[in-house]
């Protein structure tokens, strides 16, 4: 799941915005639902690449934080291990520098200063940034700041070529993994191209059953591919059934409101899903990467996530009924608050709906209430009269609520997010 989640990006940056290898996504205005991407914000506009290192070293020279925006994000191998975390909460503390990304086996000469060095155990590195605004700073602001970015080789460093750029606003992409054959030629692709770790020695004899092996083509007659979708099926159905019993855990007892549960340890080790005794398989795919990516080195910063799969009474939440959630006046974000929908099938956005989200920046639009409070509608159709207040559904969903810049202990503080009610 992890290997071809990231691949999947790396691919649709080539296949649907038409780039070359090594060009770099950069978004002129948030995602909306043209754009699959698994649980992304439809807040902040991301820059992303993937697979720039091949065989010789490579830099990511991230900038010091400007005036309007300042990089949150991570680098990550192809396996979705994180390398290192940049920007205000990364190495650098927000004063740029620059990350030096060594390949596998590399013996060559390592600058003795001026970079932060990271050896990966793979060719394919990837990674994700968001230039989050500051002091007013608008999408415009953020794009401007995400192309201040600048990725090349090692050998290029006393001359580096111009970082090449591609909006994917105006290009949009699909990154979601598809559960069919093609979750099997993706994965062809990422073994043919990267090294055999030791923890893959046994998953390697297994996809030898299967045609994957290193060196040769893929091609499963018709009984075999059979097979592999029946087998893909049980997975998809055991990850789902994973993210919905155990990848969520209550923050209260009188809600439903849920936070992430990762393998113990996970957070702490910096999420390399293998401890000294196995690799975390299911806790991995099901507890991770079918619905994340990019994962950080170190938990915190500047965002919290609240998950909710259910309404006030348990019930699963779906794409018939109307629910409302109202989101109080003194809900604790110093920066702004944003619910999302998702869909359960997919968990990128819902797509083809006219909207995907509401946040702080919306309440001059949509209605409040006169202790400030705002009533939010998640249903198929939007309730009279309440258009501005309203995100569309239409299938089984999820929500993401995060808080931007969470309030110094407000955990502690009693404050409490009202449940989904279910609604006429």
């Amino acid at each position: 799941m992890p290997a071809v989640g990231v691949y999947d990006i790396e691919l649709a940056i080539q296949r649907d915005a038409g780039a070359d290898r090594g060009v770099i996504a950069y978004m002129s205005e948030p995602m909306d639902s043209r754009h699959g991407f698994l649980t992304a914000n439809d807040v902040t506009p991301y820059v992303f690449g993937g697979g720039i290192t091949v065989d010789e070293p490579v830099v990511i020279d991230v900038p010091p934080a400007g005036d309007k925006a300042a990089f949150f994000g991570t680098i990550v191998n192809a396996w979705q291990v994180p390398l290192a975390d940049v920007g205000t909460t990364g190495e650098d503390a927000g004063k740029g520098g620059k990350y030096l990304i060594l390949p596998p086996g590399y013996d060559g000469d390592v600058p003795s200063d001026g970079y932060y060095v990271h050896q990966s155990n793979t060719y394919g590195v990837h990674f994700a940034f968001r230039p989050v605004a500051k002091d007013g700073g608008t999408s415009a602001d953020q794009a401007a700041y995400a192309q201040t970015l600048r990725v090349y080789a090692l050998s290029d460093a006393d001359n580096p070529p111009a970082t090449r750029f591609i909006d994917v606003k105006e290009n949009p992409i699909n990154t979601l993994p598809v559960y069919d054959m093609t979750f099997f030629t993706d994965l062809n692709a990422v073994i043919q191209r990267e090294p055999v770790l030791e923890q893959d020695k046994v998953m390697m004899a297994m996809l030898a059953s299967l045609g994957i092996v290193r060196g040769h083509p893929f091609e499963p007659d018709e009984e075999t591919q059979a097979a592999m979708l029946d087998g893909l099926q049980c997975a998809y159905d055991t990850m789902q059934e994973h993210f919905i019993t155990r990848s969520v855990v209550p923050l209260w007892e009188d809600r439903q409101w849920g936070v992430w549960a990762f393998a113990e340890g996970q957070p702490e080790a910096g999420f390399p899903y293998v401890t000294t005794d196995m690799v975390l398989i299911d806790d991995r795919a099901g507890g991770s990467y079918s619905w994340i990516t990019y994962l950080p080195k170190k938990l915190g910063g500047g965002t919290f996530y609240l998950t909710g799969l259910t309404d006030s009474d348990g019930a699963m939440l779906n794409g018939e009924d109307t629910y409302k959630l109202t989101v109080p006046s003194d809900t604790p974000a110093e920066d702004f608050w944003s619910v999302i929908v998702y869909s359960m099938k997919t968990k990128g956005f819902v797509k083809g709906n006219e909207r995907v989200g509401l946040a702080t920046p919306d309440l001059p639009d949509i209605q409040v209430n006169e202790d400030g409070s705002a009533d939010v509608y998640f249903g198929p159709i939007a309730p009279d009269g309440l258009e501005s207040n309203w995100i569309p559904t239409g299938e089984d969903f999820f929500l993401l609520f995060r808080l931007y810049g969470p309030a110094e202990g407000w955990i502690e503080s009693g404050w409490k997010l009202p449940d989904l009610e279910k609604v006429n």
